[in-house]
């Protein structure tokens, strides 16, 4: 029981406010004194440099600096204007508009943050303006903005491509439908909402500054076409084979900085900025991940996943109780911790079981990413309520944001529950 009593310890740790990375590695440190005494920690350096020679790993960064360059050079506020002119004389037209924004961004940048903040600092104040419901358009933008964990090039899916031992061009390829699936499921419930209720999202009448519709169109093309080769470039070099991630992640960059160019946005200190964000952000995650791995090692030693996989074994239906329990654990977790904690602390235990049940590990890994979305919505402690929070009007409370976005949980939990039980109806096998 020593396992699952430094697991408690340390979800209670995290709930107290304790740095993530500090809390596994400390709670490994003592525990794993406690039962085995400082031998259990002889392999650790080993590990260490397994973590840090890894060269799936290495796409982090530089997707990272790939997606905060992009967010330096102000595409989204070139997509959003663009696309809001293009689509604000229909109901419901800007959150239309910022559902669309939202999976571009997500397939160019992959930086949630980023995304919300900026779709929250434009759309926000436009939707508002135009007497758009606040939490219809605090919801929207949050769910929008979250796309960039499925949709790829994804950094969850990078890191359970490790965890699970998988290409990560095909989790990439694997993961398209189920992106392109919330995306349209996102608009059709915009669309019939406003249609039901035409008060939450009237339609916009454009003055004459925003041209004629053609010169809207050509505008907006000139937004779109940019980021979309950029797109074309990184993710169509993995999912045909030319080049490795970690390959097209650096062609990414090199791609975002000459479009930061062609945006007359570039100069020293932009990318000075850009590879300093990168630089804390890659040593969060990897530091995280060095004491994920000393918790998984202690957890492992003490033998609590042999607790967890009797328990997991013993539920009743087999793979289905299994995929049932797995699936409401992960999601309840992602109420109180972070993606990057669960993907290297639970789904490593969870792995080996769905393998010993014959579950296929691409879809278990796309089931479990489409899962860890969900946990940057869910309150109280969703990362995109927080960052929409952060920049949101005063007139937008905590609780709009929160009653906006449970709409788009349920919606999220739908198209999970739809590739659980027709994983056929997005390319996968039972």
């Amino acid at each position: 029981m020593i396992g699952i009593c430094m697991f408690a310890t340390a979800l209670l740790l995290l709930l107290l406010g304790f740095p993530v990375a500090f809390t596994f590695g400390g709670a490994a440190v003592i525990f794993g004194l406690l039962s085995e005494g400082t031998r259990i920690f002889n392999l650790m350096p080993h590990r260490i440099y397994a973590v840090m020679n890894n060269t799936i790993l290495m796409a982090i960064p530089l997707f990272i600096f790939m997606g905060i360059i992009l967010q330096k050079s102000k595409l989204a506020e070139r997509l959003l204007e663009s696309m809001g002119s293009l689509f604000g004389e229909i109901r419901g037209g800007i959150a239309i508009s910022t559902v669309l924004v939202g999976a571009l961004l997500a397939a160019s940048t992959g930086v949630v943050g980023a995304s919300v903040v900026a779709m929250g600092v434009i759309s926000l104040p436009v939707m508002l303006k135009y007497n758009y419901d606040k939490r219809l358009a605090t919801g929207t933008i949050c769910a929008s903005g979250t796309l960039g964990q499925i949709i790829p090039p994804s950094i969850i899916l990078i890191i359970l491509g490790d965890v699970f031992q998988l290409p990560v061009g095909d989790l990439f390829k694997a993961a398209f439908w189920p992106g392109l699936s919330l995306v349209m499921v996102y608009i059709a419930y915009i669309v019939v909402i406003t249609i039901i209720n035409p008060k939450l999202a009237p339609p916009i009448r454009l003055g004459e500054e925003h041209g004629s519709k053609k010169q809207q169109v050509i505008t907006a093309l000139k937004a779109i076409i940019p980021p979309l080769v950029l797109i074309v470039m990184v993710l169509g070099s993995i999912l045909f084979g030319v080049a490795t991630p970690t390959e097209s992640a650096a062609v990414g960059g090199i791609g975002a900085v000459i479009l930061a160019g062609l945006y007359r946005q570039l100069s020293f200190k932009m990318v000075w900025d850009a590879a300093s964000e990168t630089t804390k952000i890659s040593a969060m995650v990897f530091a995280i991940l060095i004491g994920a791995t000393a918790f998984s090692m202690v957890f492992t030693y003490t033998g609590g996943d042999y607790l967890v996989e009797d328990f997991m074994m013993a539920l009743p239906g087999g793979k289905w109780g299994f995929l049932i329990f797995s699936m409401g654990a992960i999601m309840i977790l992602g109420f109180f911790i972070d993606f990057v904690e669960i993907a290297y602390i639970i789904v490593p235990i969870l792995a080996p079981i769905a393998d010993k049940l014959g579950i296929d590990p691409l879809w278990y890994a796309i089931l479990v990413a489409m899962n860890l979305q969900t946990s940057f919505l869910t309150p109280p402690f969703g990362f995109s309520l927080f960052y929409l929070k952060g920049v949101a009007p005063p007139e937008v409370k905590t609780m709009d944001i929160y009653r906006g976005v449970t709409p788009f949980i349920a919606l999220q939990v739908m198209v999970l529950a739809i590739l659980v039980i027709f994983p056929g109806f997005f390319g996968f096998g039972s």
